[in-house]
């Protein structure tokens, strides 16, 4: 039997009413998905099982009567009030757990242990966030299943991440000290499978923003002495198959949060981009001929990994712009413009 179904002699974990632990999913038309996820939600090996909210902006698919069905409640937004660091304070606000776990409407938690690795590291009273493991969906594509192969919640060691605990003056002195890419790479967090102290929370919410809001809460809580916890023991399945003007949109945002957040330019000119994409596609080459592809199949990727290669590297370079060099351009200012009303 699959682990993520729940067995017929066990009670669902997911309650409306208040309880230790709370969960909060935020959907949209989250299709079968989001009811796979409620079925891992319902398996969870919790003593007396958890708070689930679900804050609906406006699904047509059913979504909002499969979590009543559920067991969970369900708070309906309207759609255009959405905001990724907004909504979150929203539903945190109207749960009552002394932890609350976050996910994204298809981030599905793999066995029933999910929820108890999650916040296991709060028995240390020093942790104030904890995000958990990401694997790729059997179906995701080689080029993004690459991409997070290397991103931070797909390694396999816990870690934690503190700068001076308790002291926001030192901690923040540490912090300018350290070069862009380490202040990033200390502050990673990632919202699709974490979870936060309710205590810690209530004094440095999430910030009310469209795109980033968990790295910037993450940096937020450890400027202020916290730390942040990665439990590769609480699994998720999570991924989008590749879409390069998604891409590009996303890639965009992260490195206009990265310069914002951390000072930080990856791709700092239009030659490194040149240079960039040549590496870049030699990266991939070498990737998918790794891959148990059929001939057509090789071909059709490598064709998309060369656009794929010059886009990811045009965004990096095209995000972090300064904003003053944005508004010297009318082109610039409507690319701004376009990928932030779409992001």
């Amino acid at each position: 039997m699959d682990s993520r179904s729940r067995t017929s002699d066990r009670p669902s974990a997911i309650h409306a009413e208040e309880r230790r632990i709370s969960v909060v999913v935020p959907t949209w038309n989250g299709g079968p998905r989001f009811r796979e996820l409620l079925v891992a939600l319902a398996s969870q090996n919790i003593e007396d099982g958890i708070e689930l909210l679900v804050v609906d902006s406006g699904s047509t698919d059913g979504t909002v009567a499969a979590a009543r069905a559920a067991g969970a409640r369900v708070l309906e937004i309207p759609k255009d009030t959405f905001q990724h660091g907004r909504t979150r304070n929203l539903g945190i606000s109207e749960t009552s757990g002394e932890i609350v776990c976050l996910l994204t409407q298809d981030a599905i938690p793999i066995g029933p242990d999910y929820i108890a690795n999650l916040v296991g590291p709060y028995r240390s009273a020093n942790v104030d966030g904890v995000y958990a493991r990401q694997y790729p969906r059997p179906d995701c594509d080689p080029i993004l299943r690459e991409r997070l192969r290397r991103w931070s919640a797909s390694r396999d060691t816990p870690t934690l991440s503190v700068l001076a605990p308790g002291d926001p003056e030192a901690s923040r002195a540490l912090f300018e000290r350290l070069p862009p890419i380490e202040r990033y790479l200390t502050s990673c967090f990632d919202d699709v499978a974490s979870s936060v102290r309710r205590s810690t929370w209530e004094r440095i919410p999430y910030p009310e923003r469209d795109f980033g809001e968990d790295v910037a809460w993450a940096r937020e809580v450890l400027l202020a002495g916290g730390a942040i916890a990665f439990e590769p023991s609480a699994e998720v399945e999570h991924s989008h198959n590749l879409q390069l003007l998604r891409e590009f949109r996303r890639l965009y945002m992260d490195h206009a949060n990265l310069r914002e957040l951390f000072d930080l330019r990856t791709v700092p000119s239009w030659r490194a981009v040149r240079s960039g994409w040549r590496g870049q596609v030699r990266v991939y080459r070498d990737l998918l001929d790794a891959q148990p592809l059929g001939p057509l199949e090789r071909l059709r990727w490598r064709l998309v990994s060369l656009a794929h290669a010059f886009l990811e590297g045009a965004a990096q370079y095209l995000g972090a712009r300064d904003p003053a060099e944005i508004q010297a351009s009318l082109l610039s200012r409507r690319l701004d413009r376009w990928v932030r009303a779409n992001a």
